[in-house]
């Protein structure tokens, strides 16, 4: 059992980040837990693949309790906008249905790709437009707006995050303030990750070797130790956020996103 405890402690240790991510920087605790989990898993002697599709459709089961509670914390400062949510969540769920199928029938191999690309996107927008003016003032028309959502939806699922990587900076560009955009984006999180883990957990074949405690491509264990810490740390970066200029916050997270969106890209491509 000794040999267990430092893994335990990882796990508890990234719920207590990722929960606290969610919250302060809106960026969906599944970007810390997925490349987490990625390496954990690999370290007990998995398939590059096989890791990449248990953490991704873990990292979809651990954000429904972490948005809720992140919601929560929204909804009593005022920071969600109901009328994006009515317009893009149906978008977002034909995005996640399409982005379930295409990851359980493509493989790990491919969604470790697409998460190092699109994450290494996320921390240089991180690095050099922190503080960047909108790029228009107003959000576009609705045909527009429902494209982007079903890309939000498709890439999210994909990657096994919430709405709050690729559903905060879009949402600022247009002009949202930025606390409602992470509002919002926690609502985005939660409309992606209970359809995309429900998907992940009936559609996939439990892989050959997968840890134990694994269904479909969902380790219940993992869920289990990193979720109670997700819901207690998500309000504490909602309260920190509301006091802190993230900016400089955001910069920091970006090096840590680069470097292991870094080294999946790596995995994927050259071993």
């Amino acid at each position: 059992m000794i040999e267990w405890l430092p893994i335990v402690l990882a796990l508890l240790f990234t719920g207590v980040v990722a929960g606290i991510l969610a919250g302060l920087l809106g960026v969906g605790g599944g970007i810390v837990i997925v490349p987490v989990l990625y390496f954990i898993f690999q370290g007990l002697g998995i398939n590059a693949d096989t890791a990449m599709s248990i953490a991704t459709g873990t990292s979809l089961l651990t954000i429904i309790p972490t948005s809720i509670s992140s919601i929560r914390a929204h909804h009593q400062r005022g920071n969600i906008d109901l009328d994006i949510i009515k317009l893009w969540s149906p978008f977002i769920i034909l995005g996640v249905v399409a982005g379930s199928i295409f990851a359980t029938r493509a493989g790990g191999g491919v969604a470790s790709a697409v998460f190092g690309c699109v994450a290494l996107l996320v921390a240089a927008n991180m690095l050099f437009r922190a503080s960047a003016a909108p790029m228009q003032e107003k959000m576009p028309n609705n045909i527009v707006q429902a494209i982007f959502a079903s890309i939000v939806g498709a890439i999210s699922v994909v990657m096994g995050i919430g709405g709050g990587t690729l559903g905060v900076p879009l949402l600022s560009a247009f002009n949202t303030a930025a606390h409602r955009a992470v509002g919002t984006a926690a609502v985005f999180g939660l409309v992606i990750a209970a359809p995309g883990a429900l998907l992940m957990l009936t559609l996939a074949s439990t892989p050959t070797d997968a840890p134990a405690g694994t269904i479909g491509f969902a380790n219940i264990y993992g869920f289990a130790l990193i979720v109670p810490l997700t819901i207690l740390t998500a309000p504490l970066g909602v309260k920190i956020g509301s006091s802190l200029d993230s900016a400089k916050l955001k910069r920091v997270f970006a090096v840590f996103l680069a470097i292991s969106a870094s080294r999946m890209i790596y995995q994927s491509f050259f071993s």
